[in-house]
């Protein structure tokens, strides 16, 4: 097993080199990461329906979808990510969240700290989450995941993953909502966030048994900021991976249904405007720039703009 060595802070390189390292690299890896604030969606999650699209909008966080499924998570520099790929023969054992968490639970014991295993893929601290983990097999090879809270804004993480009001049918994956805490909170001494990595990482080294260590180079570096660019910064992965869904919301006298299928929306009812505004959002993206840039044409009243973007969710 090799060590790789991420000093990098960009969400959407980070998402992007774990697909790449998973893809090109034959030996086993562990990685810990860090992100400035972001938005990380599971592979099979519907977008709109999980995310606080306006505050994160407003914010400056961008939304990016991973090639792993499970929930939704929220990243600033206050969280530790953790990325393990292995070989694994036998394909009963590729996804074994316990098994890949122990080693975590057994570091904040050194801490002082007892955690628990919860549910399919929680780690817990007296009941309140502080780690949600998934998985993404490619063959024979697993990449397990997971995210460590250690002092993350939580107020950003609560108004950030907060579903909408509209009403949304889908058969996407959910999100299972939680009562969260920060590692930092339940230590019995306080220490920083680089002492904390830095022991996590020295602890991690020893129980694998790592003395092998690697940069990427300027071509790995190359590779991955393609696969940002034709991947992961795009609207067709992003949005239009999204499965189908149903998106319904009312306001004053407004009242929207429409049917949305690969982040495009295929049919529109809207009530309260005339049928020509209602058609013009067919064939539209289901996000932001699509709908502002639709509502913005239009020869309608301000109040109607502003009561068409909450109608859609923005």
């Amino acid at each position: 097993m090799i060590f790789i060595h991420r000093p990098e802070t960009n969400p959407f390189f980070n998402i992007a080199a774990e697909e790449y390292v998973l893809q090109h690299f034959d030996d086993d890896v562990l990685m810990l990461w860090q992100c400035s604030p972001a938005v990380i969606v599971g592979k099979h999650q519907n977008m709109v329906a999980e995310v606080n699209m306006r505050y994160t909008r407003q914010n400056q966080i961008p939304v990016i979808r991973r090639v792993s499924g499970g929930g939704t998570v929220y990243h600033d520099l206050g969280n530790l990510n953790y990325t393990l790929i292995k070989t694994e023969p036998n394909r009963e054992r590729l996804i074994d969240f316990k098994r890949f968490s122990t080693p975590v639970m057994e570091f904040l014991r050194t801490l002082n700290i007892h955690a628990d295993f919860e549910g399919k893929n929680n780690l817990v601290i007296k009941g309140k989450k502080f780690s949600g983990n998934s998985a993404h097999v490619l063959k024979n090879r697993v990449m397990h995941h997971g995210t460590l809270l250690f002092n993350t804004n939580l107020e950003n993480l609560e108004k950030v993953i907060r579903p909408p009001k509209a009403n949304i049918a889908d058969k996407a994956i959910k999100s299972v909502r939680a009562t969260v805490t920060n590692i930092s909170s339940e230590l019995p001494s306080s220490i920083t966030f680089e002492d904390f990595r830095q022991k996590l990482t020295t602890f991690l080294l020893d129980y694998y048994q790592i003395t092998n260590f690697y940069d990427f180079s300027k071509q790995d570096i190359t590779e991955i900021n393609w696969l940002v660019q034709e991947k992961y910064n795009t609207v067709q992965w992003n949005y239009g991976y999204s499965p189908y869904y149903e998106f319904e919301n009312t306001l004053a006298d407004f009242h929207l249904f429409m049917k949305v299928k690969k982040g495009l929306i295929e049919e529109v009812v809207l009530k309260g405007v005339a049928q020509s505004v209602s058609d013009s959002f067919k064939g539209k993206m289901h996000r932001y720039e699509d709908i502002h840039r639709t509502i913005e044409q239009m020869n309608v009243p301000v109040d109607t703009k502003n009561i068409l973007w909450e109608l859609f969710g923005f």
